[in-house]
């Protein structure tokens, strides 16, 4: 096995106020997305999907019982899904899973009109987005539309601008 690239996640450890919940609402997403358990102890529980992790812990040490998205820290974690498809399957199941669609008035293109995803929450307050693939014309990719943007200015970044999600 070769080793994992420099600046990749190893991954990513998440504080909830009831575990028992969390593995109800974060075990059906990540089993969903492709992970599989990895560990298990008295306070927490991990998921792996290749060389990284989500860990689940309900610590003593946590300072309050709900995470707020809007104070400084994580806002939300983004996931890579196959297709358009499976971010509309997702959103039904999560549903029954203990997740709630945000953004249902945009839904599914609150990121911008070329950002096929989902926003959804749990009930302690974490934020996840489901994001399909973007279409590309063909014969296009991000490199050939950075040599057409302005300097200085990113064409990916430019197209979420303002939005508040993404």
């Amino acid at each position: 096995m070769k080793p994992a690239a420099m600046g990749t996640l190893h991954h990513i450890e998440l504080w909830v106020p009831d575990l028992s919940r969390a593995e109800q609402t974060w075990g059906w997403l990540l089993g969903a997305l492709g992970y599989q358990p990895f560990q298990q102890w008295a306070e927490g529980v991990s998921w792996r999907c290749g060389d990284m992790y989500i860990v689940l812990e309900q610590s003593p040490a946590r300072s309050a019982f709900r995470h707020d998205r809007y104070r400084p820290g994580l806002n939300h974690l983004a996931f890579h899904v196959t297709d358009r498809g499976t971010v509309d399957r997702m959103v039904g199941e999560a549903l029954l899973h203990g997740w709630r669609l945000l953004f249902a008035d945009r839904h599914p293109y609150a990121g911008g009109d070329q950002h096929y995803a989902a926003y959804l929450e749990d009930r302690d307050g974490y934020e996840v987005e489901l994001v399909a693939p973007s279409p590309r014309p063909r014969g296009t990719d991000v490199a050939e539309g950075a040599r057409h943007a302005a300097p200085g200015s990113s064409p990916v970044a430019g197209a979420q601008a303002g939005t508040g999600t993404g």
